[in-house]
């Protein structure tokens, strides 16, 4: 293990803005971070300055002298006509037959391959800078929001290919799902102070939630002693036998110190539009067409939605999921057949053909009020688009400033403070930090309305779809399945690809927050075994009663643990005691399912 990359003591500023205070990290050879924290924190501006595109305004980043960066790059470093094949031999300087095998490993073959590659699609042309990104042999590698626009299957791609990577990785993402599968650290950059947590996304959040509630309670503590010293003094400070001890005392109280706390910044507050519930069809596609002009991409498409449902719409990019999408809200004409809404139906829509065409002389707050439900209190207002980052003096910018993102959270924001009881959102979590993306789908839970949308942010797609409609080789057909095995259908195409293409039999790849797709099959296989063969029902029960001990003990460790963890003020110890939280209520896990599953077995041979 060495040290790739240490940040000592950095400070920025834009403007009035402090984006990094004295802030101190260090990146190691051996770990793939996982970069997270609000929106507007200085991710992308520290990333700028690892890369030397930007200066610190003081401090230090110290770069071992072997350290290779490797960058995905946001623009098209492609030159015209030149094949995939082309670029990655002119970017690489590497033989054609090393860059079509690097190349294999994103499925890039054939048309691919050999096609120009300013004819394939965004998620295709990503596929090929990652391809160049390996062919380079950089032992640090920079991703700043991978996911974006990337569709389902590339998205798992990338993931195969940072968990084959061994070396470093420091990741900027909003996507709970990608960096939980492919980080084993968390950088969180909040206040302007960097923390390394040594664990995934998922334990960072936990952590950091019991530690806010935690400051909280010193704080509060804190605050108690300050009023009875204050009112200590304030009453002794005149008299002349007390006066002393009035002095100490206020000594003492300048010596107080509150622990600044991160859940003092603002919190995104969203509330879906009030609607009433409905019942019956809201849209119907009868022998529907998509496509431009001449050109059908699907046809034949006969779905119906219900009121109240959350559809998701997925597919690979390029299949017509936002021509879809678009055809049924009516911005684009169908080829063939009819869509039908049914009555009553107020549609509000999240999409990009609709946020680049906001009015550009208003300001974002007159914008705001102008599409608010008439009534709408101005707190209401200012909640919404504090939640989509316009605080301060950033709601009185005019629409003609606001650069592509910020114009999409203005529609979003929009869209919340209207009345509409259908909402048909196009990767509505694209622009949104992890917090923002968590209060959108608590949000969408609530609603009563029905919600379209597509989503390439797996996390966003468990929590809030209800049903799917996949879009795949010119049809369009309801699934008939759950997210995840839909997931699990993916990944398993994916492996069977990636086995005919290295004769190796990949490890399976967990689908979701307790791989529950693939667990469940598991553990069915399990069972069958086990209920199929003699089973000792006498074995079984004293397997039972011991597990019984066993969760008694562990249920009672998890609680002693937590308890320290809640009384500590030392963060390493923090740290350490978080750890330990999670080994233990990782044991009690196994120990209660595989108890839940012997009390089945059991009760099946009765």
């Amino acid at each position: 293990m060495s040290v790739l990359l240490q940040i000592k003591q950095a400070n920025k500023r834009y403007g009035e803005q402090l984006l990094l205070d004295d802030a101190e990290c260090t990146i190691t050879s051996d770990t793939k971070v996982g970069f997270v924290g609000r929106n507007g924190a200085g991710k992308s501006t520290l990333l700028r300055c690892l890369l030397g595109d930007e200066e610190l305004d003081s401090g230090q980043i110290i770069r071992h002298p072997r350290l290779k960066i490797g960058y995905l790059r946001q623009h098209d470093p492609f030159l015209p006509g030149e094949t995939s094949l082309e670029f990655l031999m002119r970017d690489s300087g590497q033989p054609d037959w090393k860059c079509g095998e690097v190349a294999g490993q994103f499925e890039l073959k054939g048309r691919y391959l050999e096609g120009p590659v300013g004819e394939l699609s965004g998620g295709w042309q990503t596929r090929v800078k990652l391809a160049a990104l390996l062919l380079h042999e950089p032992n640090l590698l920079l991703l700043d929001e991978p996911t974006n626009f990337l569709d389902l299957r590339t998205q798992i791609l990338l993931e195969h290919f940072l968990k084959d990577f061994r070396e470093a990785c420091l990741i900027v993402s909003h996507d709970r799902a990608f960096l939980s599968a492919t980080c084993d650290s968390t950088l969180d950059l909040s206040m302007g102070k960097l923390t390394m947590y040594p664990g995934k996304i998922e334990e960072f959040l936990v952590y950091q939630q019991e530690r806010i509630e935690h400051n909280q309670r010193v704080n509060a503590a804190t605050e108690a002693k300050r009023k009875q010293l204050q009112e200590f003094v304030d009453k002794n400070r005149a008299r002349a036998s007390t006066a002393t001890r009035a002095k100490s005392k206020s000594k003492m109280l300048e010596r107080l110190e509150f622990i600044e706390v991160q859940s003092d910044q603002a919190h995104a507050v969203i509330r879906a539009p009030q609607v009433e519930p409905r019942k019956g069809p809201a849209v119907r596609c009868i022998e529907l067409g998509i496509g431009y002009g001449d050109t059908v991409i699907a046809k034949n498409i006969n779905i119906e939605i219900e009121h109240g449902t959350r559809a998701a719409i997925v597919g690979d990019n390029g299949q017509g999921k936002t021509t879809l999408l678009r055809t049924i809200v009516q911005s684009l004409t169908p080829v063939l057949g009819d869509v039908r809404w049914g009555h009553a139906c107020n549609i509000g829509t999240y999409a990009q053909h609709v946020y680049t065409s906001l009015p550009e002389k208003k300001t974002v707050l007159e914008y705001l009020e102008y599409e608010a439900i008439p009534g709408t209190k101005n707190q209401t207002i200012l909640d919404t688009a504090g939640a989509m980052l316009f605080r301060g003096e950033a709601i009185h910018k005019k629409v003609s400033v606001l650069s592509g993102g910020e114009r999409a959270r203005l529609c979003m924001a929009a869209i919340l403070l209207g009345n509409y009881n259908i909402l048909v959102l196009d990767e509505p979590g694209n622009h949104l930090d992890v917090e923002t993306v968590e209060a959108l789908a608590n949000a969408l839970l609530e609603y009563k309305g029905t919600v379209i949308f597509t989503s390439h942010d797996r996390h966003f797609m468990r929590r809030v779809a209800s049903s799917i409609i996949e879009v795949k080789d010119g049809s369009v057909v309801n699934y008939h399945g759950n997210y995840e095995s839909y997931l699990y259908m993916v990944n398993q195409e994916i492996d069977e690809a990636e086995f005919a293409r290295t004769g190796k039999k990949p490890v399976p790849v967990a689908t979701g927050k307790n791989s529950k797709a693939s667990d469940k099959d598991r553990h069915a296989h399990d069972k069958k075994k086990q209920s199929t063969g003699s089973a000792d029902d006498r074995a079984m029960r004293k397997e039972i009663t011991q597990l019984e001990k066993t969760i008694a003990r562990l249920d009672d460790q998890k609680r002693t643990v937590n308890e320290k963890l809640m009384q500590t003020t030392d963060p390493m110890e923090a740290m350490k005691l978080h750890d330990e939280v999670v080994k233990v209520s990782t044991e009690l896990e196994a120990a209660e399912m595989r108890w839940a599953e012997l009390q089945e077995l059991i009760e099946d041979q009765s």
